[in-house]
């Protein structure tokens, strides 16, 4: 029998070891390495052929992993929600995956867990989708799902009721929020009458007011294959697709009067309501400030998405640098360039303590300023494409990131083989081309500016820089209206 030592081993580290952890201590760097020089995204341009039925196809392939992200994109949304019911086109396509006159909505749950992916629908302007993400061979099967869904759709009453009851219950919390109630209201400053103005998940009042035979007229209308396209990214081909289109998509048929409506009340709305600032009372302060900028179509589009990532799009960004860093009025300073199809506008936002409100609003206007009137050194401008370009590669490097950008080009009627063109039209942007896009669309006559908060903290501070400005309780807001704002 062995006997153990009563006295413990001591183990000894290899030498090697020890030296790499002296050397680690003893050799801290004193400069960061140098970034390697960037690689350039290489990404095959989407093909697209159309089934008998009108059905668009459009395949991004990605090979190397066995993952496709299925989208099938529905080229009507928001924009045709009727006066006093908006919110219809989101309820409609969020009420697909809740439900068929096959299965009800833990079945349809369950069916696409067992693909290992799981069903998402939505809409926003000009779109309405469900996708789902899964390995390769599951993907006919996933198919089959998304045609369901899209095609059988059950709205069964206990499900709208449940929808409505959810989006109620989250409007709580966004109209709690100063920069939700001041973006929404700036919407409606900016786009007034037209369509464009409306929430897209509709308010407190239009959504009790959405029936279910408003939700079957507007899928009868919209939901047809002659106005949806089919996007699929990653492993596959488009003589692939096509096989899997036509077997769950192919008997499809068109119904009814396919359904379209102009938002064009929206731009003509713009030019009326020049150097307006609107101000709900609120207990915090949201800042927005939106000006009308270019639509989708513009060849414009690509110098404004550089303009706003100078301006406020990400942490090194003016506006954050501005407001949050060097001066600590908020946690956060933004702008985002919204180009839609027949309208388009710049907005920053941001949130911050109501004495200060003014004071927030006096520098998003010097940098807007600014833009207008001096070029963006060039090391700035470099830096901003790149945060552009590293966030739009990013994105393609998965096969649903691949299917969303894909997607987008589309509802916009944008063709997608303009997928690989956008690193090349980012990186032409000159300094020039910046400030002369601010000094067109960045005038101060053009702009809206709405602050939500406790309007007597920084009233005062406003009646010099807007004596046309208007203070409305938060009451007196009608977001239903087409023509909210007055009273």
């Amino acid at each position: 029998m062995t006997r153990m030592s009563a006295t413990p081993r001591r183990w000894a580290l290899p030498t090697t070891l020890l030296l790499l952890a002296a050397g680690l201590h003893a050799q801290p760097y004193d400069t960061p390495p140098k970034p390697v020089e960037p690689r350039p995204l290489t990404i095959a341009a989407p093909a697209e052929q159309s089934l008998p039925n009108g059905l668009r196809v459009v395949v991004a392939e990605r090979r190397g992993v066995p993952l496709v992200t299925a989208r099938l994109l529905v080229l009507s949304g928001s924009e045709l929600d009727p006066e006093h019911r908006s919110g219809l086109a989101s309820m409609t396509a969020g009420l697909l995956t809740r439900g068929t006159t096959r299965r009800s909505a833990p079945a349809l749950v369950n069916a696409a867990e067992a693909l290992g992916g799981s069903l998402d629908s939505g809409a926003a302007w000009h779109q309405s989708s469900v996708s789902i993400t899964v390995t390769t061979p599951q993907l006919p099967a996933a198919l089959g799902l998304v045609s369901e869904v899209v095609r059988q759709p059950a709205f069964a009453p206990a499900e709208i009721e449940r929808y409505r009851t959810q989006a109620l219950d989250a409007m709580k919390v966004s109209y709690s929020e100063p920069g939700a109630v001041a973006a929404m209201v700036a919407q409606r400053a900016l786009y007034g009458a037209g369509a464009y103005g409306h929430p897209v998940d509709g308010t407190p009042g239009s959504l009790p007011r959405i029936t279910r035979a408003d939700i079957v007229k507007l899928h009868t209308a919209a939901y047809r294959p002659d106005n949806a396209v089919l996007v699929l990214a990653g492993d596959i081909d488009l003589a692939g697709a096509l096989r899997l289109a036509q077997q769950h998509f192919g008997a499809w048929k068109k119904t009814g009067r396919r359904r379209a409506r102009s938002v064009g009340a929206g731009r003509q709305h713009l030019g009326r309501q020049r150097g307006r600032g609107r101000h709900a009372g609120h207990r915090t302060g949201g800042v927005v400030v939106t000006i009308p900028a270019v639509t989708a179509h513009s060849p414009e589009r690509t110098i404004g998405s550089v303009t706003n990532a100078v301006l406020g799009r990400g942490y090194s960004s003016r506006l954050n640098q501005e407001i949050r860093i060097k001066r600590g009025l908020s946690y956060g300073a933004r702008s985002g360039f919204d180009a839609r199809r027949e309208a388009g506008a710049l907005q920053a936002d941001v949130q911050t303590k109501n004495p200060s409100a003014a004071e927030v609003l006096g520098l998003i206007g010097i940098e807007l300023d600014r833009l207008a009137s001096t070029p963006v050194p060039p090391e700035e401008l470099a830096a901003r494409k790149a945060t552009l370009i590293g966030d739009f590669s990013r994105t393609l490097e998965t096969s649903s990131g691949l299917a969303a950008q894909t997607a987008a080009l589309v509802a916009a009627g944008l063709l997608p083989a303009e997928l690989p063109q956008r690193v090349a039209r980012i990186n032409a942007v000159s300094p020039t081309e910046v400030q002369a896009f601010a000094a067109k669309y960045f005038d101060a006559s053009r702009r809206r500016v709405v602050i939500a908060g406790a309007a007597s903290e920084f009233d005062a501070a406003l009646k010099a820089a807007a004596p046309q400005r208007r203070v409305l309780k938060q009451d007196q807001l009608d977001l239903d209206s087409q023509d909210a704002l007055k009273h």
